[in-house]
This record gives structure tokens, sequence and C-alpha cells, in this order.
């Protein structure tokens, strides 16, 4: 059956969310209408858009591929939605597909746009889709080689997967940094050390810093090595942060990359596009180890009510929203 109206997850004002219906036009032919089955939050950045926290500088860049309304709010945001394929060409129709849309029941996107799911990728681990994407690019710009000492710094969804992806890299020693000692166990499962900050081991070939903390920025460049890179892949919104550059940050000649998942690391630009680079983080989600990053589940009707808990500082790392879609 068509589904002439969908019901959205809105931001409607900094703080407050609410559940909206739209009419839903029928695909025209190059487009795919996708009936939700999950979909995910991560933490960090959809808590600042949730909150309001998006600098007005920073509005136009900050735009999710399928968002309406505009920052701080109104908005419709998010960008990690698993769903089944209704209406389209007769090839996709039934397939199970990952968008980079907002929390949404149904929802109607140009073909090109709806990925299709790996066999052997379960629906309701592809939520992690974007923040494997997002690793992925990080590990690329942090440039890390064979046998090298890597320290990732927060054990949230991208830097646990950072982890992950550098751990499978030949004879590196990766440890996994976080302030909750529960992450310890996240840790075990995909396969890397963990240590808490004051016990964080030093003279690191490369450090990702991912804890979104100033704190955790400032261990970070305590335990890069000499000419080692720390790659910035926390996003701070409009809290300003101070970076110590004191000290011995000269001496040791640190360097601070940022890293950002818009645009493709410079050292795979020539080669690869954001297409190529979602179809390998799909395929990595073949790994059932990465489920240790789903930590909680609720219902698209409550999302009004959970997304002011994660944002005040919840534990989870992905909470993962179900729909009632085709398929589920």
């Amino acid at each position: 059956m068509p589904c002439d109206e969908a019901r959205a997850f809105w931001i409607a004002a900094p703080g407050r969310g609410e559940i909206r219906a739209e009419r839903l036009a029928a695909p025209a032919a190059h487009e795919v209408e996708v009936r939700a089955l999950f979909s995910g939050i991560s933490r960090g950045t959809e808590a600042l858009v949730f909150e309001g926290r998006v600098p007005a500088s920073e509005h136009a860049r900050m735009r999710a591929p399928f968002q309406a309304g505009v920052f701080p709010a109104p908005v419709k945001y998010g960008y990690a939605s698993v769903g089944t394929i209704a209406r389209g060409p007769a090839e996709l129709e039934g397939r199970r597909v990952f968008v980079l849309y907002p929390h949404q029941t149904c929802y109607v996107v140009p073909a090109a746009a709806a990925h299709v799911l790996p066999d052997g990728v379960p629906p309701a681990r592809a939520v992690l889709a974007a923040n494997l994407e997002t690793a992925i690019n990080g590990v690329w710009d942090a440039g890390i080689g064979i046998g090298d000492r890597v320290t990732v710094v927060g054990a949230g969804a991208v830097g646990s997967m950072a982890a992950w992806l550098a751990a499978r890299i030949a004879a590196c020693d990766v440890e996994l940094v976080d302030v909750n000692p529960s992450r310890a166990g996240v840790a075990r499962a995909l396969g890397v050390r963990f240590a808490a900050p004051e016990q964080a081991s030093g003279d690191r070939d490369v450090v990702i810093h991912a804890s979104g903390s100033p704190a955790g920025l400032q261990r970070a460049l305590e335990i890069a090595a000499f000419e080692a890179t720390i790659v910035e892949l926390s996003w701070y919104g409009d809290r300003p942060v101070t970076v110590p550059l004191g000290e011995a940050f000269h001496a040791r000649r640190l360097t601070i990359r940022s890293s950002q998942v818009g645009s493709v690391a410079p050292a795979q630009r020539a080669r690869w596009d954001a297409h190529r680079r979602m179809r390998l983080a799909l395929s990595l989600l073949a790994d059932s180890a990465l489920d240790v990053l789903i930590t909680g589940e609720s219902g698209f009707d409550d999302l009004p009510q959970v997304m002011p808990r994660l944002a005040a500082g919840s534990e989870a790392i992905v909470h993962r929203v179900r729909y009632g879609g085709i398929g589920a």
C-alpha cells in the first residue's frame, strides 16, 4: 500500500521535540518510497542540534542531506535511517536500504540516495553506517601505518569504531581511552585495549580524539609522541574550546588535524567518492561485534520523551529507534 502520509520527528524549539504528520508525494521515475524499519541516534551531533547549539556560521554547512527547516528550530534532522523500498524500480522494490534521512516513518528520495544493504548486514545493525563512515574518514585522515601505536580518546560511536578499524591494520597497538569504566567491555568486544585517561599509554604515534571534551583533547596532546598527529573528530557546536598549546606542544612538533565526514580524506579523494565510502562502511557492518555499540532502543512515538534524556547526558552510545515498516 502506498504511504500517503508520513510522520516525522521535528525539533520544535531547542530542547523540545514533537511528532508531525506530512503529506507524501508519489515517487517519480527516478525516486523510491522507503518505509522505515529503524533509525539511529548518535548522541554527539544530534544532541547539539536538539539543544539548539549549532553556531550561526555553520547553519549551511551543518545541513543534513534531507533536512527540513532551519537551525536552530523548527528543524527535522537526522542521518541514519534504514528501511524497505515499498515503491520504485522493480529491481529495487522490497530491498533493504540505508538512507541519510531524518527520523520519519516513510519518505521519498532519489534512488541513488538509497544504499542497498549487502547480504549479511541486518537492518537493525545498519543504523551504524553513518558513524562508521565518519570513523573510516578519520582513520584515513590519521594516516595510520603498519605497526603504529594508536590511541583513540573517547569511546563513543565514532571513537570506538575508529579504534576497531585501527586494530585491523597489521601489528598496530591500539588503546581506547574513556572516563567511563563501563566502556572497557566495549573495547574488549571490539578487540582493543582499554584505559582510563590517567592510565593512558604515552609516546603514541597517532592519537584520534573523539570525546567531545576539552579535557580529552588535552590528554590527547599529552600522550602524543614526537612529531605525532592528533586527529580531531569531535565537534563542539557553539562551545569555545581552550587548546593547551604551551608546555611541550612546540618542542614535540605536534600536528592537530581536523577530520569531518563532509569531504573524503585528501589521501583518498582522487579515487573515492561518498558513495564508494558508504559502500565500504556498509560492507564492514557484517561484523556482529559492532552490535555492542547499540545500547538502547525505543519506539518512534517515544522520541519526544527520549531525545531530551539522550541530550541531557545519557550513557548511551547509539540509541536505535524502532518503526513498524514493511518487513519489521
